[in-house]
């Protein structure tokens, strides 16, 4: 065996310099994998591929094990800085629109953020006969301090017109109408809102209100289409300052939320339509709402192609409260919410591709990229090769969980449930200081619109080994425990169970979670379901697990969406009438709130969380007379579990056996945990008509849980993301390590469990 250093902890002082990512997460040995790399310092940089054992440098566990991987390759390359470029935008192709001497656009719009310049949108078009490349910015829609600004470059002029002196008002739907007419010489805008639930917000708008409720408005809209500028709300024309121009334009590209120079825009769009003389092309925004394209209706233009994920079935123009789920009205969430700081696809260039040996073990492994600017570990996750023997035991990595933590700020911004820190880790001090890696499921943005989309394609700083006490590196000490056994085991994750259902476990007799299982998607659960049904036995060892569900797409690979529904404990909230996902059509939220509580899939559901200090299991007065007994063999005493990660094997999230939840009826209690802190408070979807509780909380409870299932199958769940702090202590020679061994050594035995008796 082969170990390196572990990285080093380091701080904000010593600021991180390389990063990377890889594409894909997970893959089968024998595959190819990419790293794509960059460097703010240039220069040399000599990458290997090693094998992470346990990514744990802490004294909580048993001790950071990278081991070289030499039959995966090793390169030396030059490493450039490749930028990140966030901003959601929409571009359409426009050419097949024929020349004319009269351009319109005209878009519904809602500023969320009125800070700074923003690009509405922009069309783009040139002189008949001439080059693409000559194209000019005829027709530009901005926000310029909170104002309407609508502007042309066609044809050499620079001409700029304030629509309304008035700025226009956060979170409301505006209709923007601009018409470039070359015969006149006239550039021409209003812009008009409609009537809404408030006569006090009504009233700020002044001469922009229309007299008219939105149906009505968007009815004299559409019978106007032809007629230049709408006939309500507020408007100018400006001259362009020369002759009346013979040369007509052909329009080439339309933008939406930006501008060919980079311009961005925070808020909704809807409706855009482009008017060309008598003509008028419309794209209808609520069409394939999981897609990347919105077909245009005119076969001669091109779709608008949707760039860096914005939000989609959130609610338009049109929205009036009587339909809440898209799919039932579409046309009330025929809107596209961009903002500046969307980031899907980083895009950067590969700095290598490597296919993985046929006989690679599966594993956690790494991408060690080492230069004089520093070193960076870039993990991802093999499989067996194809029609390879897998293990009997497989340990189930929640990428799911890891994406919606991509780039998570709460150490440094804080959260309800977690304290701000002053010193950071290098990954997390970069974090802070670079923006434009993009957000988390954890953050709002910055108009305080939540994050429904993450995504992989892009660095993920707190999934490198030691960066972070929390999700990946933790698990890394499950993976230690099991290699500590010597039984044999395989790496499947989350991404995996989505895209190929039960099939990616079937082989298995034992899954092994991580330490915080948390997202999962209906496909996920139902594979996870059957693969129970038909003999599978699950080792639960953390907390907090199956609880929200969330949505992947084929069209937008490597990314999840997650709606913040009705409950729970949530850094955010959905809006109105915006639950269910574009994605899945799925009304989304808590898995408990769609009828399929982790009680039922596990024995426990989450229960209280608090991050002050851990404690101790208690033994169940009958567990050992119990059918159970096995579990606790070589643990004789009361207390499970003393110390360890903040004192002992149960803190952080804890789940509670509750058969009004679901629980089975027939699992055996093993051992509970109830000894703690007053920071240990149930969830926020515990309390009913009052948040008055008593002390202490009967609701707060860690609860450790064994039943059997379909055809010999079994669960065994612990109720605490805390276990795996406490499973290294005295190298493995304690009571947590015991019982975790005796139940996956007896797991893995083919011998069925037996049916509970009635």
């Amino acid at each position: 065996m082969s170990q390196t250093d572990a990285p080093q902890a380091g701080d904000a002082d010593t600021p991180k310099q390389l990063t990377g990512y890889c594409e894909p997460w997970s893959l089968r040995a024998g595959e190819t994998v990419r790293l794509l790399a960059s460097s703010h310092q240039p220069g040399r940089a000599d990458i290997d591929i090693t094998r992470i054992v346990c990514g744990d440098p802490t004294r909580y566990g048993p001790g950071f094990d990278e081991r070289p991987a030499p039959s995966a390759g090793n390169w030396s390359v030059t490493l450039d800085e490749q930028p990140l470029v966030p901003g959601s935008y929409g571009v359409a192709a426009v050419g097949g629109v024929p020349s004319v001497s009269r351009l319109g656009l005209r878009v519904w719009m809602m500023p969320t953020l009125l800070d700074g310049p923003q690009r509405v949108a922009t069309l783009c078009a040139q002189t008949a006969g001439a080059s693409a490349s000559s194209a000019a910015e005829a027709l530009r829609l901005d926000l310029s301090e909170g104002r309407a600004v609508v502007s042309t470059s066609a044809h050499g002029q620079q001409v700029q017109l304030v629509v309304d002196d008035r700025p226009l008002t956060r979170n409301r739907w505006y209709l923007l109408d601009a018409e470039l007419d070359l015969d006149a010489g006239t550039l021409s805008a209003a812009v008009t809102t409609a009537r809404s639930d408030s006569p006090g917000r009504d009233a700020l708008e002044g001469s922009r209100l229309s007299d008219l409720p939105m149906p009505m408005l968007e009815a004299e809209l559409i019978e106007s289409a032809h007629d230049g500028a709408p006939r309500h709300g507020t408007g100018g024309t400006a001259s362009l300052g020369m002759p009346a121009v013979t040369d007509a334009l052909a329009p080439v590209t339309l933008w939406l939320a930006a501008g060919p120079g980079g311009e961005r825009f925070d808020g909704r769009l809807a409706q855009p339509t482009l008017r060309t003389g008598d003509g008028t092309v419309s794209w209808d925004l609520s069409a394939d709402m999981a897609g990347r394209t919105v077909p245009a209706d005119d076969p001669s233009c091109g779709p608008i192609v949707l760039h860096q994920l914005p939000a989609r079935a959130i609610t338009g123009p049109a929205w009036d409260g009587t339909a809440h789920r898209w799919a039932d009205n579409p046309s009330h969430f025929d809107a596209v919410h961009f903002h500046r700081d969307d980031l899907y696809d980083a895009g950067w260039q590969a700095t290598v591709e490597a296919t993985l040996p046929d006989d690679l073990p599966s594993g956690i492994y790494a991408f060690r990229v080492c230069s004089d600017a520093g070193e960076d570990r870039v993990p991802f996750f093999v499989r067996p090769a194809s029609g390879e023997r897998t293990a009997d035991v497989a340990l189930l990595m929640p990428t799911a969980t890891y994406m919606a933590y991509a780039n998570h700020r709460m150490l440094f911004e804080g959260a309800d449930f977690i304290p701000t820190k002053t010193r950071l880790r290098p990954e997390h001090a970069y974090i802070r200081d670079h923006p434009e890696l993009g957000l988390s499921h954890y953050e709002k943005h910055p108009d305080s619109s939540g994050v429904m989309f993450s995504s992989r394609r892009r660095p993920v700083l707190n999934l490198r080994p030691g960066a972070d006490g929390w999700n990946f590196t933790p698990d890394t000490d499950i993976n230690a425990f099991l290699e500590h056994l010597e039984i044999g085991h395989d790496i499947v994750t989350d991404e995996d169970l989505h895209f190929e259902g039960v099939d990616a476990i079937a082989p298995y007799r034992v899954l092994v979670t991580g330490s915080h299982p948390e997202y999962w998607s209906t496909a996920m659960l139902d594979a996870l379901a059957e693969w129970q049904r038909n003999g599978g036995r699950l080792m639960y060892l953390g907390g907090n697990g199956f609880y929200w569900r969330v949505a992947f797409s084929d069209d937008w690979p490597g990314a999840m969406e997650l709606r913040r529904a009705e409950d729970g404990v949530r850094n955010w909230q959905t809006g109105p009438g915006e639950s269910y996902h574009a994605w899945s059509g799925e009304y989304g939220g808590m898995w408990r709130r769609q009828g399929r509580a982790p009680n039922e899939i596990c024995g426990i559901g989450f229960a209280a969380q608090g991050f002050d200090k851990a404690t101790y299991f208690v033994r169940d007065p009958a567990v050992d007379s119990s059918r159970a007994a096995w579990i606790l063999d070589g643990v004789p005493d009361e207390r499970i579990g003393t110390s360890g990660l903040g004192g002992g094997a149960a803190g952080q999230e804890l789940d509670r056996y509750d058969v009004r939840l679901g629980s089975p009826e027939h699992a055996v209690m093993l051992a509970s945990a109830t000894t703690f802190g007053p920071d240990m408070l149930r969830t926020k979807e515990e309390f009913e008509g009052s948040v008055d509780f008593p002390t202490p909380d009967p609701m707060v409870r860690a609860d450790m849980v064994f039943y059997e299932t379909p055809n010999g199958g079994a669960v065994f769940s612990v109720g605490s993301i805390s276990w795996f702090g406490a499973l290294a202590r005295d190298g493995y020679d304690n009571d947590i390590a015991r019982i975790t061994a005796n139940v996956v050594r007896r797991f893995a035995d083919p011998e069925p469990f037996p049916p509970p008796i009635a």
